[in-house]
């Protein structure tokens, strides 16, 4: 996916590679906060995000920590600041209502339509989960089919998406999982 940030010619990003327990996790911050992150390689993401990257691991240092500490089980909620800029609208309403879910919890796909307030019907939250810049910081694995799991577009898909609420503690263990 490519994403056009229509930055100021000034702005920069750096990006970290994290190794993670579903896979290796790029982190990408501007001076205003993480601007996106996913499952991969970060090669050639500034290009794509139209900004000049820069190596700067004390600009990414917070949130790789933050992560870090996420997978070991000791924190609960990322306060890395967002740079929001990919996103607008009834997005940027959604993702921002997600942002709000609490570890541990989950909601369904309906549930997350009628908190962001966006208009946005069910079957369109999906699609919006599934183009999220800012997976598990806005965490998109919380959104859950009424009927189901749901769809998971990151890491090994909803293996990875079993994995994460486990993790958090809404999902019991299975037997693999020992």
């Amino acid at each position: 996916m490519t994403f056009r940030a229509d930055p100021h010619p000034a702005e920069t990003v750096a990006v970290a590679e994290v190794p993670t327990p579903v896979g290796t996790f790029v982190l990408a911050v501007t001076e205003k906060g993480l601007v996106t992150s996913g499952w991969g390689s970060g090669a050639g993401l500034a290009d794509r995000l139209g900004l000049r990257e820069v190596h700067d691991a004390d600009r990414t240092a917070s949130a790789v920590a933050e992560l870090n500490a996420y997978f070991a089980g000791e924190l609960r909620a990322f306060r890395t600041p967002i740079d929001w800029r990919l996103m607008s609208g009834a997005r940027l309403r959604v993702l921002q209502a997600l942002h709000r879910v609490p570890y541990g919890t989950a909601v369904t796909y309906g549930e997350l339509a009628r908190l962001s307030g966006s208009g946005v019907p069910a079957r369109g939250i999906g699609s919006i989960m599934g183009s999220n810049p800012l997976p598990i910081v806005v965490p998109c694995h919380r959104v859950i089919a009424g009927t189901g799991l749901g769809g998971f577009s990151g890491g090994t898909g909803v293996e990875t998406k079993r994995w994460l609420l486990t993790h958090e503690g809404y999902l019991q263990p299975t037997l693999l999982d020992l």
